[in-house]
């Protein structure tokens, strides 16, 4: 092969690694005299030459990083990360394996503490994560911290903020799907298997916990409490807590009964669905005029002599029994009639 042949050969299979759409190309650039390795080599690395990547910064085996991105000095990228142009990442920011940030993405920032993020997450695009919180109490200089489980995605224009003090963190856990344009605020925890609709607003210190759904548009205020299986119509203004199991909508929202397809579809039995029913009824819609005060009711369903012995039934009696602890906000208003 003569000399010509040779280099259009090495030009050839690093532009074709360049038109990749996922960038999952094996070529490093460690210098400009370094030569490009060969496509097939396993655990290279894929650099593109216009961007800025910090030589003290770690990055894994099968890192492919496109056009324009920017990797400070303190990142660390697990394997097979995958950055698309114009992405950056920035301050104490820890990125596990099988990472996907698309155009746009921003994570990190260069504040004291850290963002640390598990493996298998996707970052839409225009996504920013782990930047400094919008809490007026947060002082300049003063840790903040943000953490993410595994294979979370983190869709279009989703905004989510370290924490107000070091002494607590904002937690993303693990498989959730996070749509378009939501916005988490700091100290929040939202667990696993949750799916937030696009334009889903949580102010600061809000909990969400297991299988919790939310339609589009709605607004959670600050310390509220979201259980696990609930459900919050679209466009709905949450200021109390909602229990787990149930169902809630309206401009100031309201409960409208349980979240019987949610729990259909988590398969929960009939039995534990009809013993649900029961005690929702017992406690929101009461028939007997002398069944006192929620607490009372509460305190009914707990000696019945079939439903206290649920753990489904158990759990949401405590979760309401617990919503009217101190600091907490109580549970969405209620009325006396309506379907469960």
């Amino acid at each position: 092969m003569s000399s010509l042949q040779y280099t259009r050969s090495r030009f050839s299979v690093a532009l074709r690694v360049f038109t990749q759409r996922r960038f999952s190309s094996t070529v490093t650039y460690a210098s400009e005299e370094e030569k490009v390795t060969d496509a097939t080599e396993e655990n290279s690395r894929f650099i593109h030459p216009s961007s800025v990547v910090h030589p003290n910064a770690i990055l894994g085996d099968g890192v492919s990083i496109g056009p324009f991105c920017t990797i400070g000095p303190f990142a660390k990228l697990g394997r097979a990360c995958q950055l698309y142009p114009g992405s950056h990442i920035f301050g104490n920011t820890e990125l596990g394996d099988n990472c996907t940030l698309m155009t746009g993405a921003v994570i990190g920032d260069d504040l004291p503490g850290h963002t640390v993020i598990g493996r298998n997450n996707i970052f839409g695009h225009h996504a920013v994560i782990g930047v400094k919180c919008q809490d007026m109490k947060y002082k300049l200089g003063n840790e903040c911290f943000l953490e993410i489980g595994d294979n979370n995605e983190i869709r279009e224009h989703v905004s989510i903020h370290r924490s107000s003090s070091p002494s607590d963190k904002t937690v993303i856990g693990d498989n959730n799907l996070i749509m378009g344009s939501c916005h988490i605020a700091h100290d929040c925890k939202v667990r696993n298997n949750n799916i937030l609709a696009n334009n889903t607003l949580l102010a600061g210190h809000v909990l969400v916990e297991d299988y919790a759904h939310t339609g589009g548009g709605i607004v959670v205020h600050q310390f509220c409490h979201i259980g696990s299986f609930s459900f919050i119509g679209g466009g709905s203004v949450v200021s109390q807590d909602v229990p787990k199991y149930t169902m809630v909508s309206g401009e100031r929202a309201e409960l409208r009964g349980l979240n019987l397809e949610g729990l259909r579809r988590r398969g929960f039995s009939a039995t534990e669905i009809k013993s649900l029913r029961a005690a929702y009824r017992e406690i929101f819609m009461p028939t007997d005029r002398s069944s006192g005060n929620i607490e009372d009711r509460l305190a009914q369903v707990e000696q019945h002599k079939e439903l206290s012995l649920l753990p489904a039934v158990c759990s949401m009696v405590q979760s309401i029994r617990d919503s009217f602890g101190e600091h907490r906000r109580g549970i969405c208003k209620f009325r006396s009639q309506g379907g469960s």
